[in-house]
């Protein structure tokens, strides 16, 4: 029985990884003929090319990036066990690939990561902000921050926090067409529509006193894909949207803006933190985890709900 080249499979995720065989072989310290022909052996087996390769650039194979999610496994599992084996006594290092959504990411993630970093000054961290689903285990992610209801899938989900969705106009817009006291005499009005979702303009809300519920049909004035370029028209006071209150929060506390029907609400959403199905992980990631854990254990925007 032949065995696998375990080690060529770690070293074609770490070339992946960093983007560069100069810079893997650095990190693996080891030599760049050592790494190279690591990759060129697995190639080799596996009779097919994992890399692009010319002068200046480098990229992975579709083929390639089919594999990766293979080789980041393995790779994981092995510092995962070497962590646990040394009773997590080591200093963690190595690079931590994140995934988040594009304005929360900018937003809330941002500004919680110098701490870790100052905390773990041997860790790197790469993110990627996009509001597009991402496949963490053949991408080479490590986790993701999603914000959504999620559907059952094999990934592992942990739940930091709730996110309410708002009904919010300025007051400016509300003093010219008027407050209402049901969803339906906002029928007709023009409003933003968030189309990265499911069923793009319409909401469903619920009435907190009645428990009747009711289907609102938006009609748009402006589409987007992302939440956050409705704001200078809001605050313009050119219509209403439905925003994550992470976004309108402050604004709300400021009175700049102002919540249409608090007694009515849309189902609300959550902030999870994905990753792989595997329970072993590499320590580096263990530990951001607790630390984005203890960070949204109570989030600024929270403040609005008392």
């Amino acid at each position: 029985m032949r065995l696998p080249d375990f080690e060529a499979w770690v070293i074609f995720a770490k070339v992946a990884e960093r983007g560069s065989f100069v810079r893997a072989a650095e990190e693996l310290q080891l030599s760049k003929p050592t790494v190279s022909k690591a990759v060129s052996r697995l190639e080799q087996s596996l009779g097919i090319a994992l890399f692009n390769r010319n002068s200046r650039q480098m990229s992975v194979t579709d083929t390639g990036r089919q594999l990766l999610g293979h080789a980041n496994h393995i790779l994981a599992e092995a510092e995962a066990a070497e962590s646990e084996a040394r009773g997590g006594t080591h200093r963690p290092s190595g690079l931590i690939r994140v995934a988040a959504p594009m304005t929360f990411g900018i937003r809330h993630l941002s500004p919680v990561l110098p701490g870790f970093l100052e905390r773990y000054p041997e860790i790197d961290i790469t993110v990627d902000f996009s509001d597009s689903l991402v496949d963490l285990v053949a991408e080479g992610y490590d986790l993701a921050l999603r914000i959504a209801s999620l559907a059952d899938s094999s990934l592992r989900a942990r739940r930091l926090c709730e996110v309410r969705l708002l009904l919010v106009a300025t007051p400016e817009y509300l003093n010219r067409t008027g407050r209402p006291t049901h969803p339906r005499e906002l029928e007709g009005q023009k409003s933003f529509v968030y189309t990265n979702s499911s069923a793009p303009g319409t909401v469903r809300l619920t009435c907190g006193k009645s428990g009747e519920e009711f289907v609102l049909s938006q009609a748009s004035r402006f589409r987007a894909d992302n939440a956050e370029a409705f704001l200078p028209a809001l605050k313009a006071h050119l219509g209403f949207g439905l925003f994550p209150e992470f976004m309108v929060w402050d604004g709300l506390q400021e009175g700049r803006f102002e919540q249409l029907l608090p007694d009515w609400d849309a189902a609300s959403i959550a902030l999870y933190l994905v990753t792989s199905s595997s329970t072993l992980r590499p320590f580096r990631v263990s530990a951001f985890l607790e630390h984005l854990v203890t960070a949204f254990e109570h989030p600024p925007w929270a403040v609005s709900n008392t």
